[in-house]
């Protein structure tokens, strides 16, 4: 096979492709968190409630997440990375301009699912590909890079819509107004399709990790970030709850978004390169300091909101770069398709479960919407660290 580079560049190879990478996830965050960050509200002008939002958000992931598990175990048997990752994404891209012709909250439902969608077929298997490429330049890094960069995109997308709402636009403009990063999201990933067709070559070092089926740690950590998934509020629940209680703006309401990411993309710089000196324990002061966020976002005024959606994007920074740079280390390179796949798949089931019971629970009692998330986010913690003894991550 070919490969990209010498021992020497191999690295420098590697990086090269993490941020090629990185500028597909940008666009493509500036497209569909553009989107997502007035989902909630536009679908309660077309007429939904906060159950039907609930529902709609934790589906969409539900249905993401399920077809992650094919996705990726496809990608292994078949090696075609490639196709099934740039398929994903064509989907993803085209349902979000699409909701600029949504009149009815039902289509606006079904685009949103399909968004889903194509982001749960491309995903597993881009971070199979980026997988060959951090255990070069460090697992926590290369992810967390990777995750910095998407997370860039998905502050500026919101910053798109929020200054179309600011200049009297509607929410259909703004989606309108998105089809220029999907477009260049394509662009760049056929570019990288063709510099670098076949990214295992850029791991030249795969570890052994004999096992007929995948490593019984796999799966306790599956649990642990399974519990935390269902205690983690979607934010179109959250936008809905600003717009209700006017507690923030409608044109605050993206920028409150933006925000969020922007503390996700350096969280994810900052945890993910102390995952790789210091271990799963890093993911435990996360779950400790995102779990908060729930009360602050739900009963606090403005700033408070500002201060919990700055928490939520600290949990997120952090799953997005130290949960998958830890299934890299605990599955080897010829099953990270399917673990990928597997992992993501329970991890939306249990996404959907607590995105439609908080949905359920909002409706009726607040506080036992807080009470839900902090529990089940907290209980991972004795999951992880019990992941952290059976593990060879320190």
């Amino acid at each position: 096979m070919k490969k990209y580079a010498g021992k020497d560049g191999s690295g420098r190879s590697a990086m090269k492709f993490v941020i090629l990478m990185g500028v597909v996830s940008l666009f493509a965050d500036m497209t569909h968190e553009g989107a997502r960050s007035v989902t909630g509200p536009f679908m309660a002008l077309l007429g939904a409630n906060a159950t039907i939002v609930g529902i709609v958000a934790g589906f969409g992931e539900l249905a993401g997440y399920v077809l992650r598990l094919p996705a990726g175990y496809i990608s292994d048997r078949t090696r075609g990375y490639w196709t099934i990752t740039i398929l994903g994404y064509v989907i993803n891209m085209l349902a979000v301009p699409l909701l600029a012709l949504a009149g009815r909250w039902e289509t606006a439902a079904l685009l949103i699912v399909a968004e889903r969608i194509g982001k749960g077929i491309r995903n597993p298997v881009r971070d199979a590909m980026l997988s060959h490429a951090t255990v070069e330049v460090g697992r926590g890094w290369g992810f967390g890079l990777h995750e910095a960069m998407d997370q860039i995109g998905a502050m500026l997308g919101p910053l798109i819509v929020a200054t179309v709402l600011y200049f009297k636009g509607t929410y259909q403009t703004g989606f309108a107004f998105l089809l220029i990063p999907a477009i260049l999201t394509i662009g760049v990933l056929l570019t990288a399709r063709f510099i670098y067709p076949h990214p295992r070559d850029l791991e030249s070092t795969a570890p052994h990790l004999e096992t007929e089926g995948l490593p019984r740690v796999f799966w306790l950590y599956l649990m642990a970030m399974a519990l935390n998934a269902a205690g983690f509020a979607d934010f179109p629940l959250i936008g809905y709850h600003f717009q209700k209680t006017a507690t923030v703006s409608t044109d605050w309401i993206p920028i409150f978004y933006s925000v969020a990411m922007g503390v996700d993309a350096v969280a994810a710089l900052i945890f993910g390169r102390l995952f790789d000196r210091k271990g799963l324990q890093i993911l435990i002061i996360s779950v400790l300091i995102s779990a908060f966020f729930a009360p602050l976002v739900f009963l606090g005024g403005f700033y408070g909101s500002l201060a919990g959606m700055a928490l939520w994007g600290i949990g997120m920074g952090a799953q997005e770069s130290i949960m998958r740079a830890a299934v890299a280390t605990m599955v080897s390179a010829d099953k990270r398709g399917t673990a990928y796949g597997l992992f993501n798949t329970g991890y939306g089931i249990f996404w959907f479960i607590g995105s439609a019971l908080m949905g359920f629970l909002y409706d009726f009692s607040i506080s036992s919407l807080i009470a839900f998330s902090m529990a089940t986010q907290l209980a991972s913690v004795p999951l992880v660290l019990l992941v952290k003894g059976r593990s060879r991550i320190e």
